[in-house]
């Protein structure tokens, strides 16, 4: 089926179901199959809690979008790995990253130009631990800084975000589970021209801005409310110079997008605009890449979980830091030991909100340099 035929499908379905709002209550089998139709269409835009949509399982071209990356776990020893959760565990984690590519060309997803760099070779930009807890009822987006120095297994002392370019997935995945000693699901990236093209579906999204800045490319971002297109948004979360805090308010900064996405994305109405919402999964599938464990009843189970879920029961997080500082002629950030101990423990039982109780000074901020 052409998009074009996809768009006047979706098109004279919402046509006929505005016109059934007139007409006497449908008989028992006919509530039954519009109320269907509304959840799946309604599991179309739910699914978007780290910039990933499910709803693409409704059609086949959807699902096709969805690239698989081959041996995410491979080579990784078992005996090493963090305990798994109970059987009875809902809880699920997925290690997510952005890649640092300065280039239009996609990376990830269907629309990637060259496949073989979205798992090998590139930086990963944004290391983020995404957690859903045991009942699937709030969820937890900690993001490590790129810059952290940390211990990579096989490679000695260095940041983290080489982890990715030395190794690949498996690597970064080691990496990141002996540091936190959180057992990692499932592995997902995107790279920033994805980020644009999923902004451009949504119409833009609106980020709240704590004082005037300026990237050196030009773009400039006004105190307040800024209503950013996919161009803009790449460039928001890519300016590292003339940010107070540096490579740490990036990370707020990629944090504040995702909130935003969310945001915009939750508030669509597939029932007023059903061609509207398939444009949204078209884009937000094409944009991503996943671990072949990744099935599509994952993803599907991801959707109806990030249904559940409101603006109050995300946490956005950064893992603390106790400063920064130079190894070699590097710049790096140095990781808070004992806070982040607490961090990751409260991560793997599910304890995320007595955490953020206790550190309210770890959670994102309302606005963002």
């Amino acid at each position: 089926m052409s998009n074009d035929e996809r768009d006047g499908f979706f098109r004279r379905w919402s046509e006929l179901n505005t016109a059934r709002t007139a007409t006497p209550p449908p008989s028992g089998r006919r509530r039954r199959t519009r109320r269907l139709l509304m959840m799946v269409l309604v599991l179309a835009v739910a699914g978007t809690i780290t910039g990933v949509a499910a709803g693409y399982l409704i059609t086949g071209h959807l699902s096709g979008n969805v690239r698989r990356i081959d041996g995410a776990f491979q080579g990784i020893d078992p005996s090493q790995r963090p305990a798994p959760a109970p059987s009875d565990d809902g809880g699920q984690t997925i290690l997510a990253v952005g890649l640092d590519v300065r280039s239009d060309d996609q990376t990830t997803g269907q629309a990637a130009t060259d496949p073989q760099a979205s798992q090998s070779g590139d930086r990963s930009d944004t290391i983020m631990l995404v957690r859903f807890d045991s009942v699937r009822r709030s969820a937890a987006v900690v993001s490590i800084p790129r810059d952290s120095w940390v211990d990579i297994p096989g490679q000695g002392t260095m940041k983290i975000n080489a982890a990715y370019a030395r190794g690949g997935p498996p690597l970064l995945i080691r990496t990141v589970e002996q540091l936190t000693g959180v057992r990692i699901d499932h592995f997902m990236v995107i790279d920033f021209a994805g980020f644009r093209s999923v902004v451009d579906a949504l119409g833009g999204v609106d980020i709240q801005v704590s004082q005037d800045t300026t990237d050196l490319a030009g773009n400039r971002f006004q105190r307040g409310t800024d209503h950013l297109d996919g161009r803009l948004a790449l460039a928001y979360v890519r300016q590292r110079h003339g940010l107070p805090d540096g490579d740490l308010d990036r990370v707020r900064r990629q944090q504040s997008f995702l909130r935003a996405v969310f945001v915009k994305a939750s508030a669509a109405d597939p029932a007023a605009d059903p061609v509207e919402a398939y444009h949204l999964l078209d884009a937000f599938t094409q944009s991503i890449t996943v671990d072949t464990g990744y099935t599509d009843g994952d993803l599907r189970q991801l959707a109806v979980d990030a249904m559940k879920l409101d603006g109050n029961s995300i946490w956005f997080l950064t893992a603390p830091v106790s400063g920064e500082g130079m190894e070699g002629d590097q710049s790096v950030v140095y990781l808070d030991k004992t806070r982040d101990a607490q961090l990751w423990q409260a991560m793997r039982t599910d304890a995320i909100g007595g955490y953020v109780t206790v550190n309210p000074a770890d959670l994102l901020p309302a606005t963002t340099p």
